[in-house]
């Protein structure tokens, strides 16, 4: 990887769209941190975040849009009205930016899950009335996983929508044991995803809500190298299953970002598992810090092309199929 510096040398025309990238207000910050979250996830500080700054980030690494959501941890903290309050303060911060550029930034809405009647309250007032370009959930939310049968309100609603749906991933339960004292973000979230993706699965959600597009971070955490196994346990001992598609099929249908360290083994070995029409461009950022987010750039725009293509023109071809949809309804909520 090229050394790490703020700035993205000058790479291709092609502009990127990055589905995975974060905002932070005072106000979430000052949330989580009187609920406990004085070092998120085990990192050791919360990031900054404004406008300009980002905005020199993309400007600088050919990033034409970002998509913007809430990260780990989340909105709800422990009490169903405070996470409602949080995720409508988030949603209408986020919303207020994409109004301002609507050319380069979106929004996925933040939800208050666990909470499943408050989460579909704001659902449809960032869908509808925010005009949100999907919506953005956890791995698992205070411990529940998002096959739980609790959680089909929501997603039957979402499915009505043929909604986007970004799948974040966060610290699982028993952390304290599993992590060994070290950042979560580092090894549990990657674990997180895979579990969360294989329970959406097992559970039967991704059969029963077909017209969910659920974006899942990491190249899908360990999914590539999972995915024949979780056929051959579908295959011999979960027979109960009604899809017609294999386990590998429907993991084939999900959608998947590249943030963290795509090159030189990470994004080959997705595409080797599920193709590259679902694969998309993130940065994470601002959790992954300008330096970082620069680097990874520079790495993707160094890395052997697809024949014929760029990664660039790849995910972005890919973002404008996922993103058409949403496009046209935020310029319907414009016109109003």
């Amino acid at each position: 990887m090229p050394p790490m510096h703020n700035e993205c040398p000058r790479g291709p025309a092609e502009k990127l769209v990055d589905v995975h990238a974060h905002f932070v207000t005072d106000d979430y910050r000052a949330a989580a941190q009187a609920a406990g979250y004085i070092h998120p996830d085990g990192m050791t500080a919360w990031p900054t975040w404004n406008v300009d700054e980002h905005l020199r980030l993309m400007d600088s690494c050919g990033i034409r849009t970002s998509m913007l959501s809430i990260s780990s941890p989340g909105v709800h903290f422990g009490n169903d009205i405070a996470a409602r309050t949080l995720a409508r303060t988030v949603n209408d911060f986020g919303s207020a930016v994409t109004q301002v550029r609507p050319e380069r930034f979106g929004l996925f809405a933040a939800l208050p899950l666990p909470d499943v009647s408050g989460s579909l309250i704001e659902a449809a007032y960032a869908l509808d009335e925010l005009g949100a370009d999907g919506v953005a959930v956890e791995t698992n939310s205070r411990g529940l996983y998002l096959g739980d049968e609790r959680f089909d309100p929501l997603w039957q609603e979402l499915n009505r929508r043929k909604c986007v749906v970004f799948v974040h991933p966060t610290s699982p339960p028993g952390y304290e044991k599993t992590s060994l004292g070290r950042p979560r973000p580092m090894l549990e979230f990657i674990f997180d995803s895979t579990r969360a993706a294989s329970d959406l699965l097992f559970a039967g959600t991704l059969n029963r809500y077909p017209d969910i597009e659920w974006i899942f971070t990491h190249t899908g955490g360990t999914l590539p190298l999972l995915a024949d196994r979780l056929e051959l346990f579908q295959t011999l001992f979960m027979t109960e299953s009604n899809s017609s598609q294999n386990a590998l099929q429907q993991i084939g249908r999900l959608w998947f970002d590249m943030a963290g360290t795509p090159f030189p083994h990470s994004v080959p070995a997705l595409i080797a598992a599920f193709g590259s029409e679902r694969l998309l461009y993130g940065s994470d950022y601002c959790w992954t810090p300008a330096a970082g987010a620069a680097a990874q750039v520079a790495s993707v725009d160094a890395a052997k092309q697809p024949p014929g293509d760029s990664w660039r023109a790849l995910t972005t071809r890919n973002a404008g199929r996922l993103l058409s949809r949403t496009d046209a309804l935020r310029e319907q909520y414009r016109a109003h």
